[in-house]
């Protein structure tokens, strides 16, 4: 089944597309582990972690079935027949302008919120909003940006080296508040002191 050229399938079957994917399903555990503990201690907390985790759920899902790529069909399709398709280019960089100006404004009005609300969960954040930015420009596949992303250093592509990244970011801002919520319910459990007037002695033995 086709849709304006699109059809399911596996978008990337490289090793390196796997290797991806992993990280993101690696992410979402990471993500989940971080909700479960901060259950117990902050509802805010809770819901982002959650929110994380599906959204890194989502993106691996969508790293194979190469959604965006039918996006851009679509796109393609509503361009020529509204005829302004010959014209795609300027339309292409005033949206790719547009989601970055965006992505960066929301990364700023996001570091402030976090600062009041949820400051060790900006790493994270940060990570997630640089990921949906990344994956929209890629989605409107402008040619000189794709020529930049296909470049190859050592033996990753920029765009895979920009997407790992992402991932990377959310996936350690995870580990990093995980740690740091059992760093803070460490002195809750610690067993309380034994009280030795009531032994014998008054001295343990």
């Amino acid at each position: 089944m086709q849709i304006y050229g699109w059809e399911p399938g596996i978008g990337d079957p490289t090793f390196i597309g796997w290797f991806t994917v992993a990280a993101y399903f690696c992410a979402a555990v990471l993500c989940f582990t971080a909700a479960i503990r901060a259950r117990r201690v902050d509802r805010a907390a809770y819901r982002f972690w959650v929110i994380f985790t599906g959204f890194m759920v989502v993106l691996g899902i969508n790293k194979q079935l190469d959604l965006q790529s039918l996006f851009t069909a679509v796109l393609k399709q509503f361009a020529k027949s509204t005829g302004w398709y010959e014209d795609r280019r300027i339309f292409q960089g005033i949206f790719i302008c547009v989601i970055a100006f965006f992505g960066l404004a929301f990364a700023a009005l996001a570091w402030i919120w976090t600062s009041r609300t949820l400051p060790r969960h900006r790493l994270a954040l940060l990570g997630g909003i640089f990921l949906v930015s990344f994956i929209v420009i890629r989605a409107a596949s402008f040619h000189h940006i794709d020529q930049i992303l296909g470049k190859e250093l050592a033996f990753l592509r920029i765009n895979h080296i920009l997407e790992l990244s992402g991932i990377a970011c959310v996936a350690l801002g995870a580990l990093k508040v995980r740690r740091e919520t059992l760093a803070d319910e460490a002195p809750r459990t610690a067993p309380a002191p034994h009280n030795w007037k009531g032994s014998a002695t008054g001295f343990p033995r």
